[in-house]
């Protein structure tokens, strides 16, 4: 592991509020860089089936050095080919972020009209949120709004900024549980809005900064009550964004051992853990040291693909084998009434695959409805009830009772589970 420390910032407004140390920053040494090549190879030989969901994958390639051209020229082309109003906002964010990250201006002026679109759906949602108290999407996608357009000169509200990202807003929380991943990218988005300001980009008063501020550090802190003992900040999934937070936020070296969590990590590399693309793409910049504030920064300098064996060769798969061909799952859906079956699916089965063989068994009871996203796909309605943002209901994944951090296309079932979909609310 090899540290490195942010220097002071400097800024004229409210001096109090800079710290003497921004951050400190852990990253992995040359001599483990190997150990991240599994991360590469899924990254760049997956198969997208659009490229925009594949935004992920070229805004973290970008940051670390490593240059994926032909994934670069499919984007540019399926944006110039189609619409992109069907995006949710998050998603435009994504793309704005991926195609400009580590450009020089006059290459990402290019992006600008994408910029303007991107304001008006962020408007929109503020808007929801302002008749419902939810955005059209979720909180995540929203900083990640506020995130693209601080950093490429977009237009956003400050007064928005204040009234919406109070910590103990209600859609930070997800289950009752306050969200590792959402809370990472709101302390990413205002650390960008509080430098904007602090460096006279942006204007406005003493006590908007203040708030920004006491946002940041109340997040961060919420962000360090999910350490587990291993090190992970939240889960595996969300740890790697939750680096970035802390990267760009003043704490103490006691508040986090940023090493054991670098050790967690890459120890579940080596499992296979982080087998889907996008979870590979969304820890790869933390263990490098970068963090999303960096996409405006020259990367030229970066030799990021020096260092790593790129091919093309599909990447072998992690499951483990086992002498048994299948299996069998105890599968319950739970609305009002509870329905119950018992299922046998091939070893290495995902939960997708165990809802598929129920609906075949009853499809009255059973039947249900996914789309699939930049993070696989997900469960939009069971025997006809659909999820709904405006409600805050979704279909809550469980194995004995606990619910689960995985998605139904990525969590491999086992022998004996007891499989749950429920009617939640968030």
């Amino acid at each position: 592991m090899r540290p490195s420390h942010c220097l002071p910032l400097l800024g004229l407004l409210l001096f109090s509020l800079i710290p003497s140390q921004l951050c400190t920053i852990c990253e992995v040494n040359k001599n483990d860089l190997p150990r991240l090549q599994p991360l590469i190879s899924t990254m760049i030989n997956s198969k997208y089936s659009r490229t925009i969901q594949a935004a992920n994958v070229l805004l973290s390639l970008r940051l670390v050095g490593i240059p994926d051209q032909s994934l670069e020229k499919q984007m540019i082309q399926e944006i110039r080919d189609r619409s992109v109003l069907d995006l949710t906002s998050g998603q435009l964010a994504l793309v704005i972020l991926a195609l400009g990250a580590c450009q020089e201006a006059n290459k990402t002026i290019m992006h600008f009209h994408l910029v303007r679109q991107l304001e008006e759906k962020f408007q929109e949602e503020i808007e929801n949120m302002e008749h419902h108290g939810n955005p059209l999407t979720n909180y995540y996608q929203l900083s990640l709004d506020v995130l693209a357009l601080c950093l490429f000169n977009g237009s956003y509200s400050i007064a928005n900024i204040n009234n919406y990202f109070t910590p103990e807003n209600k859609n930070f929380y997800f289950g009752g549980q306050f969200s590792v991943d959402t809370g990472s990218m709101a302390v990413l988005a205002l650390t960008c809005v509080k430098r904007s300001i602090m460096n006279g980009q942006t204007k406005t008063n003493e006590e908007d900064l203040k708030n920004i501020d006491n946002y940041i550090k109340s997040l961060v802190k919420k962000i360090l009550s999910k350490k587990k003992e291993n090190g992970l900040l939240g889960n595996i999934y969300s740890t790697g964004e939750a680096m970035q937070a802390l990267f760009v936020s003043s704490i103490n070296e006691n508040e986090w051992n940023c090493s054991q969590t670098l050790d967690t990590v890459l120890e579940e590399i080596s499992q296979g853990t982080l087998r889907r693309p996008i979870a590979a793409a969304q820890v790869l910049p933390a263990l490098r040291g970068k963090t999303y504030l960096d996409i405006n920064k020259d990367c030229s300098g970066l030799s990021g693909a020096d260092n790593f064996n790129i091919s093309t060769h599909e990447p072998l798969p992690a499951e483990p084998t086992s002498s048994s061909s299948f299996i069998s799952v105890n599968y319950t859906v739970k609305i009002n009434t509870t329905y119950f079956t018992r299922v046998t699916v091939s070893n290495g089965s995902v939960f997708l695959d165990v809802m598929e063989e129920a609906q075949k068994i009853n499809e009255t009871a059973f039947r249900f409805t996914f789309m699939e996203s930049t993070w696989g796909p997900y469960i939009t309605s069971v025997q006809g009830l659909e999820a709904s943002n405006a409600d805050r209901t979704y279909w809550e994944l469980l194995n004995k009772g606990k619910s689960l951090d995985q998605g139904v296309g990525s969590y491999v079932v086992h022998n004996g589970d007891d499989l749950e979909v429920r009617w939640s609310k968030y």
